[in-house]
C-alpha cells in the first residue's frame, strides 16, 4: 500500500483516545463559549513552543514546566481574560486552574496544561473558570462539532481546525488533527494564538519536540496580521501512542510532513481571519543564498504596513516590496531582485518593468494572491503570509478594551 496522507472530517477528537468540550462559563459578556477542555484518555507524550516575549503570561509559564516534564493528559483554556501581567495571583489562578482540572478528571495535575487568552491585565474570575472546568469535565466526549475550537476565539471571526489520516503501509496508520485561535496581534516568533495537535501516533517525546519545532518554523512563525508579539502563545502537541510507531528515518519524515500540513492550514486560517482583514496575501522568496535570509525577507515584505495597505487598495506599488525586502537583512544584490505578482513580471533586475497596472489591480482586488521575489542569490527558498490592513483592524482594536 501506498503511503498517502489525506484530510477527514473532524477536529481534535478525530485521533484515538481523545474528548474534548467547549461551554460558555460566564467570562465573556456575550455569552459566547469561553472554555475549553481537551483531554486524552491516556497519558501521552507532549511537546509545546510558545512566545519570546519576555512578558509571559502566567499559564505560558506553567505549561513550559510541564512539557519539559514530557507528558501530559488535559489541556484547559479559556478565553476573554489572558491572565497575563497579573502578578503572583496570576501564577497561582494558572496552577489553581491545572489542579482544579486534574482533580476532575482524575488525573494528576503535573499533567495539565494551562492556556489563556484575552484581555491583558485584569484579575481572573476563578469562581466562574472553577465551576466551568467541573462542568466541562462532565462533558467530555467524541465532540465531533469541536466545540472546544470554538471556546478558544477571542476576536476571531470562525473556528480553524484540520484533522488528517496519514497510512504508511498496510497496518501502520495514524490520525493527527489540530485546532488553533487567533486573529489580531499576530507577528512572526508566535503570536497571540493558541494551537492543540493532537495525534495517535506513538512516537519518542525528543522526537515529537522536535517534529513541532520544525513544523512551527514554517508555518505559525511565518504569520503576521500585525507585528505585534503577544503575551500568551503557545502550540501544543499531544502523542497518546494508541496507533503505530513512529521511528526515525522515512515515518519520522512522513510525520512531520503531516503535522506541517496541520500547521501551515491553521497558521493561514489565523491570517485570513485577520481582525478586520479581507484578503490573505503569500510571499514566495527564492534564490536566497540561506534560509534565513529567504524567511528574513519573506518575513518582512508580508509584515510591511504599506505592503498591507496596498494589498488593501488593490495597489501594485513595488516600491514597498522592495523597500520592505530592502531592510529585511536578508544578503542579496538590489540590481539582481525580481518581482512577480502572480504570473505578471513587475520587477526585473532591480528595476520596474513596463506592465498592464489596471490588470495588476484586478489581481489585488481578489481575495487571495502571490508574490514571488527572486533574490537571486543562491538557492534557498521560505514562504510567509499576511493579511491586508483595513480601516476594521483599526476599529476592533480602538475599542477592544472598552
Amino acid at each position: 500500500m501506498k503511503q498517502k496522507i489525506k484530510v477527514v472530517e473532524g477536529g481534535i477528537c478525530v485521533p484515538e483516545g481523545f474528548l474534548s468540550t467547549g461551554i460558555h462559563c460566564g467570562i465573556k459578556k456575550s455569552k459566547k463559549k469561553d472554555l475549553a477542555l481537551i483531554y486524552s484518555m491516556y497519558l501521552a507524550k507532549v511537546a509545546g513552543v510558545f512566545t519570546k516575549n519576555k512578558v509571559k503570561a502566567a499559564p505560558v509559564i506553567l505549561s513550559q514546566r510541564t512539557v519539559k516534564r514530557g507528558k501530559a493528559q488535559a489541556i484547559v483554556i479559556n478565553s476573554g481574560n489572558a491572565n497575563a501581567c497579573t502578578g503572583k495571583k496570576g501564577v497561582e489562578d494558572a496552577a489553581l486552574m491545572a489542579s482544579e482540572t486534574a482533580k476532575s478528571l482524575r488525573i494528576e495535575k503535573e499533567h495539565v496544561l494551562v492556556a489563556s487568552t484575552g484581555i491583558i491585565g485584569l484579575p481572573m474570575p476563578m469562581n466562574k473558570i472553577i465551576h466551568g472546568i467541573w462542568s466541562a469535565s462532565r462533558m467530555v466526549k467524541k465532540d465531533t462539532a469541536c466545540s472546544a475550537a470554538e471556546a478558544i476565539l477571542t476576536t476571531d471571526l470562525r473556528k480553524k481546525e484540520i484533522a488528517l489520516e496519514v497510512v504508511l503501509g498496510k497496518n501502520a496508520r495514524f490520525k493527527i488533527a489540530g485546532i488553533a485561535k487567533g486573529s489580531g496581534m499576530i507577528c512572526p516568533n508566535m503570536a497571540t494564538m493558541i494551537g492543540v495537535i493532537t495525534t495517535d501516533a506513538d512516537i519518542d517525546q525528543k522526537l515529537l519536540q522536535a517534529a513541532l519545532s520544525e513544523a512551527v518554523e514554517d508555518s505559525f512563525n511565518m504569520i503576521t496580521v500585525d507585528n505585534d508579539m503577544s503575551t500568551n502563545d503557545c502550540v501544543f502537541a499531544l502523542a497518546n501512542g494508541r496507533a503505530c510507531r513512529i521511528t526515525g528515518g522515512q515515518t519520522y519524515k512522513i510525520f512531520v510532513e503531516a503535522l506541517k500540513q496541520v500547521c501551515v492550514h491553521l497558521a493561514k486560517e489565523i491570517v485570513r481571519d485577520g481582525e478586520g482583514a479581507k484578503k490573505l496575501f503569500e510571499v514566495n522568496v527564492k534564490g536566497a543564498k540561506s534560509v534565513q535570509d529567504a524567511r528574513s525577507a519573506a518575513k518582512s515584505i508580508a509584515g510591511s504596513s504599506l505592503v498591507k495597505c496596498a494589498v488593501y487598495g488593490a495597489d501594485p506599488n513595488i516600491g514597498r516590496v522592495l523597500a520592505a525586502a530592502g531592510y529585511s537583512g536578508a544578503d542579496f544584490d538590489p540590481g539582481k531582485i525580481e518581482v512577480k505578482l502572480e504570473k505578471m513580471l513587475l520587477v526585473k533586475k532591480g528595476l520596474p518593468v513596463k506592465f498592464d497596472a489596471p490588470a495588476a489591480s484586478n489581481l489585488m482586488k481578489k481575495e487571495q494572491m502571490v508574490f514571488t521575489v527572486n533574490l537571486n542569490n543562491g538557492k534557498h527558498c521560505a514562504t510567509a503570509w499576511g493579511c491586508d490592513m483595513t480601516e476594521g483592524y483599526i476599529v476592533i482594536n480602538a475599542k477592544y478594551h472598552t
